[in-house]
């Protein structure tokens, strides 16, 4: 990595500060199971806790998921199939337990983290939307790079700042994603903490760079401009697949899986960066 993207990299992590992400994840969350018998109450406690969680984490999940009372108060509820749910609580199917983990996440975002940290259910469910929100965040910021009067317009979560390139800002981006999926693989979050998953964003940060200025070099009249952003995409989505591979079973990607992995997720990438595009064009505020 050449000296100038190295500083560039060092300056957009600075933004960077995973004790937030930490204090998210470790966000003190109760569910409350209402159920009017124990059936009722154990398929619920059976697809919360399943029988493969150990002894350890079956007692620290004693504390969330609670056999409901009347009268406790709950950050969530979840109804089992023999009671009305109200309003604002959720109902429990056992012939489709997920819909109610896509119902909580959608209602609830701002749990997402520590759900999918501690109640397994949550977790690939989370770690998928981390990794393809991020990977349209970093699409999303090469087009800025090249199109500067959109980026005013830009609702990404953290500052950009005076970025050198935008492949600092995707790198940076890139360890806040590896921060998020070890919180929500629960497993320890820092630079410290994973060096090794941070040296290898690291490695990739160069390569995508080569490929970027290549691909755009090639193509006359900024008619690289979507393939840049398809890479963007691409490059984050398999960095953060790799990623979740790793803490779910222990090893990332090899060599042949990254790059078919990575063909694969560029295809997907275009459509992307096309239809980022194109809401940029719709906004009101370019008009």
């Amino acid at each position: 990595m050449s000296l100038n993207l190295f500083q560039s990299v060092k300056q957009a992590i600075g933004n960077l500060d995973p004790q937030e992400v930490r204090d998210q994840a470790e966000r003190p969350v109760r569910i409350g199971l209402h159920a009017r018998s124990e059936q009722g109450y154990g398929e619920m406690a059976r697809f919360f806790m399943p029988i493969e969680v150990s002894d350890l984490k079956r007692m620290e999940l004693s504390n969330m998921l609670v056999h409901a009372g009347d009268v406790d108060h709950y950050d969530i509820d979840v109804y089992s199939s023999e009671l009305l749910a109200p309003r604002s609580a959720f109902s429990f199917s056992p012939a489709n337990p997920e819909r109610t983990v896509r119902d909580i996440l959608q209602q609830r975002p701002e749990l997402a983290l520590p759900l999918a940290r501690h109640i397994y259910p949550f977790r690939q469910p989370v770690v998928q939307r981390i990794i393809t929100k991020i990977s349209k965040e970093n699409a999303l910021f090469s087009l800025a790079t090249a199109i500067p009067d959109i980026v005013p317009f830009l609702s990404l979560p953290w500052a950009i700042g005076e970025f050198a390139s935008d492949t600092a800002f995707i790198t940076a981006n890139q360890f806040r994603m590896g921060f998020f999926l070890a919180a929500a693989s629960d497993r320890p979050i820092g630079y410290r903490e994973q060096k090794a998953e941070i040296a290898s964003v690291l490695l990739g940060a160069f390569g995508w760079r080569a490929i970027a200025r290549e691909l755009v070099g090639h193509i006359p009249l900024g008619g690289g401009l979507l393939p840049k952003a398809a890479i963007a995409y691409a490059g984050t989505r398999v960095v953060g697949m790799s990623m979740e591979r790793y803490y779910r079973i222990g090893y990332g990607y090899t060599s042949d899986e990254r790059k078919a992995a990575y063909e694969q997720a560029l295809q997907r990438g275009k459509t992307v960066a096309n239809a980022l595009l194109a809401g940029i064009k719709r906004s009101p505020a370019r008009s």
